[in-house]
């Protein structure tokens, strides 16, 4: 079993950055396929990005295409997500969890182990 714990936000100016930590235990992050989720008061959890297990294909919702980038470091064992030109709309806890299929599903109930999450604040 893998445990995730995130870290990394807080309260950001719009067009800031923020870089999100996933630290994982019980198993390496080279060995699992990855993904990010968040979600925004009032609304329902939403996908954000996959990683593949080699870390060769990633995958993005529109909404953050071009501002977002997911990675991993395998020595570190901990997934990131590198958040730039930051709107408030991107407000929001964010969760990292391992894709129990390994297809790149985009469909929450296909991933498990999820983090504790961590909340993005972004100011107008």
């Amino acid at each position: 079993q893998v445990q995730l714990v995130e870290s990394g936000g807080g309260l950001v100016q719009a067009g800031g950055s923020l870089r999100l930590s996933c630290a994982a235990s019980g198993r390496t992050v080279s060995s699992i396929a990855m993904g990010w989720f968040r979600r925004a008061p009032g609304k329902e959890r939403e996908f954000v990005a996959h990683i593949s297990r080699s870390g060769g294909t990633t995958n993005y919702a529109e909404f953050v295409k071009g501002r977002f980038t997911i990675s991993k470091d395998n020595a570190k064992n901990t997934l990131y997500l590198q958040m730039n030109s930051l709107k408030p709309e991107d407000t929001a806890v964010y969760y990292c969890a391992v894709d129990r299929i390994g297809s790149g599903s985009t469909y929450a109930p296909d991933f498990d182990s999820w983090g504790q999450g961590t909340q993005v604040t972004v100011s107008s």
